[in-house]
């Protein structure tokens, strides 16, 4: 009878300590899904997931030991996933390796099932793409975000910035050349390590 009253107790201690991590965080993990997504019901849905994901890893019993970390990393994989299906297939094969074969993206990203060292080595190279695209020139870095990863037309665009297609292609080619350089240099240290 003890061990059934002890056992409830800390189901239940488990759900109070999940709510309050849902209360105090989803403010801020949706406002940085929301800034990463463009669509509101995608965003909605990878919020959804991450919470699911805490759930499932109470119940697992899996160790976590920095919960805040833990769920942006999630909110980083669920968005690279979304991406992943509905990023147009030119950047997915950009990455080229030294002008013969071609490496796709997800070559570099690790499936986010793999285990906890594939989830760190996954975030880091986020982490890396995200910094790669922010050291893009701005007016690459634009172009490349706006067609890529919020998949607006170069005709919308042009339309919009009064810029001719022809220069936003332009400056998208430049951004992806760039992009491939530092994908491939993270992309050789790690198979050197």
């Amino acid at each position: 009878m003890k061990n059934a009253a002890s056992t409830e107790r800390m189901a239940l201690d488990q759900d109070r300590r999940i709510s309050d991590v849902v209360e105090r965080e989803q403010s801020r993990l949706r406002n940085f899904i929301r800034s990463r997504v463009p669509d509101p019901r995608d965003a909605e849905e990878i919020l959804q997931d991450v919470f699911y994901e805490l759930v499932e890893a109470n119940r697992l019993l899996m160790p976590i030991e920095h919960v805040t970390g833990w769920l942006f990393r999630v909110a980083r994989n669920r968005i690279i996933d979304l991406f992943r299906k509905k990023a147009p297939e030119s950047f997915s094969e950009t990455v080229a390796n030294d002008g013969e074969a071609r490496l796709q993206l997800e070559d570099l990203l690790p499936s986010s099932d793999a285990g906890p060292e594939a989830l760190y080595l996954r975030a880091m190279l986020f982490d890396e793409l995200e910094a790669a695209v922010e050291a893009l020139p701005a007016e690459q870095r634009e172009v490349f975000i706006a067609h890529e990863l919020e998949g607006r037309s170069f005709k919308v665009l042009a339309a919009e910035s009064g810029v001719s297609v022809n220069t936003l292609l332009s400056r998208k080619h430049y951004a992806v050349l760039q992009l491939r350089k530092r994908l491939q240099r993270t992309h050789d240290e790690l198979m050197k390590g």
